[in-house]
């Protein structure tokens, strides 16, 4: 549940003088928390501005980049067969697939993205098994379920086959040599920071997510909750859609309808802000219940430049591509040792989590985020 994009070692890189970081103070310590949001004048203070941010962590993931290229320089890495395995066959992981490509083309070897269809667990697991059999020599994946995949994890990892987890972690002791991707508690954390502000404070919100139990959802959901402490804003309910966007557009859709108090919606899925913000257009609630989404899809941007989502977290799945690519390599030729103490440096506190950092974008930086997409080549 986080950041891409390449600096000047990479062709696309965008400075930082083109990231819009757009935030409007506002000096009133007391909204949202039951007291007065009027100034001495008798006219409400205005909601705050949501910050948006695309900085992400690139500078970071730069120089983890050329550190893994030096320690690989000079070995043979002719006969590595690498793969990425996501979650569903979605437009947000096409930024990650981009990412793997070139991080294949600029290391020299081949290598295979797989998806599964509709999401499905057994797609994924038959995926898993399938690459076993053809001699992969080490795969990233982002699980649909941690339990699920624990036995094919430990088997890869005790054949040889290092496993990086990508966008959702995985315990460390199942085999996964280290996660890189999205702080996903941060990234829930600017969330509800976001939806603190459009809704001024208070309100009645729901959650709209594919699982319950994944790990990245349950960080993402504890990080909205605890941005909301203290706030006058309650999550009323969390509504699972197992994958299944026409499922998030009918809970959606349910929530508006039985309680005409919801004011807010945040979509934790890719899919799960447009079916929001196709409910809230539906309803002719657009402005009224405020959307706050995940992720970069086609369909969320334009909801954004509409104005029915208010803003969305976004990712890296362009570094997560990019910089596993990398790490796969590394983890297979130079070992799990080696790399890690490559690695170390760049790790945040926990010791476990490569970052790949996380931005927020509304209407005021989308053109920005635009830019940075296509010069890296991202599309739909």
């Amino acid at each position: 549940m986080r950041a891409p994009f390449r600096r000047s070692s990479r062709a696309a890189r965008v400075t930082t003088a083109a990231v819009a970081v757009l935030a409007l103070a506002v000096g009133c310590s007391k909204q949202g928390a039951g007291g007065s949001d009027t100034p001495a004048g008798g006219s409400a203070a205005p909601a705050p501005a949501i910050q948006g941010d695309i900085t992400f962590n690139d500078d970071n993931l730069g120089r983890l980049d050329a550190a893994l290229k030096a320690a690989l320089q000079g070995k043979d890495l002719s006969k590595l067969d690498l793969a990425m395995v996501v979650n569903a066959a979605v437009d947000y992981w096409n930024a990650g697939k981009a990412g793997f490509t070139k991080g294949l083309a600029d290391l020299g070897v081949k290598g295979t993205f797989q998806a599964p269809a509709n999401g499905r667990l057994d797609q994924q697991l038959s995926i898993v098994q399938t690459l076993r059999g053809q001699d992969i020599s080490a795969f990233s994946l982002s699980a649909i379920d941690p339990t699920a995949v624990k036995s094919p994890i430990q088997s890869a990892a005790s054949a040889g086959i290092p496993v990086l987890a990508i966008d959702s972690p995985l315990p460390a002791e199942d085999g996964a040599a280290l996660y890189l991707g999205t702080p996903n508690y941060q990234a829930g954390k600017r969330a509800g920071e976001a939806m603190k502000a459009a809704l001024g404070g208070k309100g009645k919100v729901v959650v709209l997510v594919s699982s319950l139990t994944a790990s990245n959802a349950v960080e993402r959901i504890q990080g909205f909750e605890d941005a909301l402490k203290g706030s006058g804003i309650e999550v009323a309910n969390k509504l699972a859609d197992s994958m299944d966007a026409a499922k998030a557009l009918t809970n959606a859709q349910t929530a508006i309808q039985t309680d005409p108090n919801v004011t807010g919606i945040y979509g934790v899925y890719s899919y799960d802000g447009p079916s929001a913000a196709q409910a809230v257009q539906a309803a002719g609630r657009t402005g009224k219940v405020k959307v706050i989404s995940d992720d970069s899809d086609a369909q969320t941007l334009t909801f954004i430049q509409q104005g029915v989502i208010q803003a969305t977290v976004v990712q890296s799945p362009y570094q997560q591509g990019y910089t596993g690519a990398y790490l796969l390599a590394a983890l297979k030729v130079l070992g799990k040792d080696a790399t890690m103490a490559i690695v170390k440096p760049f790790l945040e506190s926990d010791g476990s989590t490569l970052s790949s950092g996380v931005g927020v974008v509304t209407q005021g930086n989308l053109d920005a985020f635009k830019a940075k997409q296509t010069q890296l080549g991202i599309t739909g």
